[in-house]
């Protein structure tokens, strides 16, 4: 169905995509290329929410360049949507163009479009077809996959550690154990994020920002603090420049005058305040995570934080991937990865599966996925 050149353009259109990375959240990261007799006459790709979407850039810009896009052929990395949203449907401007054929790299799994943007492309006359390069464009969006099919966003634990597996000094210290070319690295996947995840445990040890200062972004993640008991300083870093990002503080309960107080001050220097308990008086995560794919629209979640909610985040199976940065050098005594109950059967294990490694100077950066993710 598709030759040497189908791949080369569908190729272009992924590279296109790429540069939604930091950009599009939480719409997903598409890119699209119009192609006439052999030439490239039009690119685009999703801009920030309210901005056009891949279709409608790439028809503009081949307008600007002096092309119209009838009898093209329109490579895009997700088939266009049928819905109206902040923008009209891309497929009523794909219809007004007439292209010939309309390549997707894979159907999109929006309830809202689900192939209804394909048939009506087809229904239209044009010659559409799906799945080239299908699995390069599912890799670009897996918290926009995941949300769509799941009502969960996709969870990235970001994890920074010595060769015998330790986070920290026994006393706390942790800055820096790896250097600037694997923190750098890290701030790339902050970047794609729709928010950064830590525990109060963190910001009381670390008082971190957690925002994206290595690497060039036109939008801030959403900073989220697990804190059941309302112990965030309200002179933390991560609590200033709230403009720019937003920050979201999750405590168990506000039952009492005195929780009602402190939440009421974190309120009054813009943080929003939720509640949120399980059954043992600590935050609920796996009803946290549903919370923010559904009601708060996120696709993909960066975890930065201490051993112990790092392991129960792990515990609760909550995370689809680990982004573990490996410095060359052992410490001994000091603080681990994770803070989990000994198995008593291997049966209990949860099993992962490598993705990819990549060196950062001395540093190693593996990563690795759930075997079955739920």
């Amino acid at each position: 169905m598709y030759n040497a050149v189908d791949h080369q353009f569908m190729s272009q259109a992924l590279a296109e995509a790429q540069k939604s990375l930091y950009l599009s959240n939480p719409n997903p990261r598409v890119g699209c290329v119009i192609v006439k007799d052999g030439q490239v006459i039009g690119r685009g790709h999703t801009q920030r929410v309210g901005g056009p979407h891949a279709e409608v850039q790439a028809l503009a810009d081949a307008k600007a360049n002096g092309f119209e896009a009838e009898d093209s052929t329109v490579y895009v990395t997700l088939e266009p949507c049928n819905h109206t949203g902040k923008t009209p449907p891309c497929v009523d401007a794909l219809i007004n163009a007439k292209p010939a054929m309309v390549i997707a790299a894979m159907s999109d799994p929006n309830p809202l479009v689900a192939g209804k943007g394909l048939e009506r492309l087809r229904a239209a006359g044009m010659d559409v077809r799906c799945g080239l390069l299908g699995a390069e464009a599912e890799a670009l969006n897996p918290g926009f996959i995941s949300r769509m099919t799941r009502g969960l966003p996709w969870v990235r634990m970001k994890i920074a550690s010595t060769l015998d597996g330790k986070t920290a000094l026994p006393h706390g210290q942790s800055q820096w154990i790896t250097g600037p070319l694997a923190r750098a690295d890290g701030h790339h996947w902050r970047a794609q994020a729709c928010a950064i995840l830590t525990g109060v445990g963190t910001v009381k040890e670390d008082n971190p920002t957690l925002n994206v200062r290595d690497i060039k972004t036109e939008r801030q993640p959403w900073k989220i603090i697990i804190d059941s008991k309302l112990e965030t300083p309200l002179d933390a870093n991560i609590l200033k420049n709230v403009e720019q990002s937003g920050v979201i503080l999750v405590c168990a309960s506000l039952d009492s005058e005195a929780s009602k107080a402190k939440a009421k001050t974190l309120e009054n220097v813009g943080v929003q305040v939720i509640a949120m308990a399980n059954a043992y008086g600590k935050v609920d995560l796996p009803k946290l995570f549903a919370y923010l794919a559904q009601e708060r629209h996120m696709n993909e979640i960066h975890i930065e934080a201490g051993f112990k909610l790092n392991g129960s985040l792990l515990r609760e199976d909550c995370v689809n991937e680990l982004l573990l940065y490996y410095a060359p050098f052992f410490m001994g005594e000091g603080i681990g990865m994770v803070n989990i109950s000994p198995l008593t059967a291997l049966a209990e294990r949860q099993d992962w599966q490598f993705m990819d490694q990549e060196l950062f100077g001395p540093d190693l950066r593996v990563r690795l996925q759930k075997t079955k993710p739920t």
